[in-house]
């Protein structure tokens, strides 16, 4: 590849990213058979990604090709990054992100069953209240999938009081394939390498998931409200969709709301 331009060993490491995903394939139908049974008790899969790692929750949903089911659950605190210095910068969000406690704050809004179940996302895995969040979904019986990088969660040292990491509170782990350090592409001349490549494993994991969750909802009578253009079913036909989806997600999300605390 030596001959090769960056945007070319980037796209080719894309490409390598694919293929460890998809030898993850019986890994996927275990989490996707897990998320379909906690959509058909009428209840939901619970999504966490601080930092950066919420891209992967609002591609779950919601979003075109996605369906009701999943609580994306997001502090603007933790992932509020485009100011990146001053006020809600990214220096206090990086600070946040290892505060111990902050996690039981965020789950105390939720009356969770072991019939939900949840997805936890951290590249890295060592940061303090996605690993929190992850023993606390535990904690409450559900059954935790991570995802992680991980060969860089291996390499990085944890910043949790016992050392522990997000796959050690993982009923399931799952690989986005991004190498140690996440860049992936070296430039001549340049010290570090450039180009993250978690964000496309991880979205090609959790797009995987949601590929086999529908198929499961579909096969036991329940097809799932996606979310679709309206140039693909019509400007009519998508606005009640829409609507429709939205509705159901307010009514799985009102059951998590109305026994929070008892």
């Amino acid at each position: 590849m030596s001959n090769s331009s960056p945007a070319q060993t980037y796209l080719q490491r894309c490409r390598e990213l694919a293929d460890v995903v998809e030898s993850q394939l019986p890994q996927i139908q275990r989490a996707a058979d897990w998320f379909a049974q906690s959509i058909l008790a009428g209840r939901m899969v619970q999504v966490f990604g601080s930092g950066h790692s919420r891209i992967m929750v609002e591609e779950m949903w919601p979003r075109y090709g996605s369906f009701p089911g999943f609580n994306p659950i997001v502090e603007l605190s933790l992932s509020f990054h485009n100011l990146v210095v001053g006020a809600n910068g990214q220096r206090q969000a990086m600070f946040l992100e290892n505060v111990s406690g902050l996690a039981e704050r965020i789950l105390r809004n939720f009356a969770l069953r072991p019939t939900d179940s949840a997805l936890v996302i951290s590249s890295g895995g060592c940061n303090v209240v996605p690993i929190e969040i992850a023993s606390g979904f535990q904690k409450r019986g559900l059954k935790v999938v991570a995802i992680v990088s991980r060969r860089h969660a291996d390499a990085s040292k944890s910043n949790h009081p016992a050392g522990k990491k997000l796959q050690d509170f993982a009923d399931l782990v799952l690989d986005t394939g991004a190498p140690v350090g996440d860049a992936m592409v070296a430039i001549p001349g340049l010290d570090t390498p450039v180009s993250p490549g978690s964000t496309i494993g991880g979205c090609l994991l959790v797009n995987a998931i949601k590929a086999e969750v529908a198929a499961r909802l579909t096969a036991a009578g329940q097809p799932p409200k996606v979310l679709s253009a309206a140039v693909v079913v019509g400007a009519e036909c998508a606005t009640q969709i829409f609507e429709t989806a939205y509705d159901e997600h307010s009514h799985r999300l009102a059951r998590l709301y109305a026994e929070a605390g008892t």
